[in-house]
């Protein structure tokens, strides 16, 4: 688990606009603040990934997350407290309550709260919800060690948090709230 003075300089390097990478559920995640512009295009530069394709939302609670699911309905909001924390991403709808650049120009936006403590640490020490991708670049696998992220990303970026990922044998599921379609199972 990363030290006190490793989360402070992670928070820091957000806060002057940094990407940095710290391990999630799965895989080695790349974060940054969602609602930076230069820091999202540059996140997205290292990942070769287009914007169109939008980004997920990870938070240490669902409070971070209460502006975004402000319309939905209590069986809906039931649906998304049973599933966190833990390693489901939903899509729900965003009513132009993120910039284009996280939601990529899609109706819907990929939200989750995460069980992983150093994760949740995180949010909690930035003060909100944070893009979290995998730290990869497109086309690649996704790295689940820190050796592997700094290989991929030679130097490039501004923190990275040391961890154990948390477990989970493969990317969290997403599904769209709407709908119950698995994107990603």
């Amino acid at each position: 688990m990363a030290s006190t003075l490793q989360l402070r300089a992670a928070v820091h390097a957000l806060a002057e606009g940094g990407v940095i990478a710290c391990p999630t559920e799965a895989v080695w995640g790349l974060s940054c603040d969602p609602d930076n512009p230069d820091a999202v295009t540059r996140l997205l530069y290292l990942k070769q990934r287009p914007v169109e394709k939008g980004l997920i939302l990870v938070a240490a609670d669902i409070d971070q997350l209460a502006p975004l699911l402000e319309g939905l309905t209590e069986v809906q909001r039931s649906k998304l407290a049973l599933s966190w924390p833990g390693p489901s991403t939903w899509l729900v709808p965003h009513h132009d309550r993120v910039p284009p650049w996280i939601h990529g120009g899609n109706t819907k936006v990929a939200v989750r709260v995460s069980a992983h403590k150093l994760v949740a640490a995180l949010c909690r020490a930035w003060g909100g919800a944070l893009v979290s991708t995998s730290a990869n670049p497109a086309g690649s696998q996704p790295a689940t060690a820190q050796f592997q992220v700094q290989r991929y990303f030679h130097g490039q970026l501004d923190a990275v948090l040391p961890g154990a990922l948390g477990g989970a044998s493969r990317p969290t599921i997403i599904r769209d709230l709407l709908t119950d379609q698995v994107l990603r199972s």
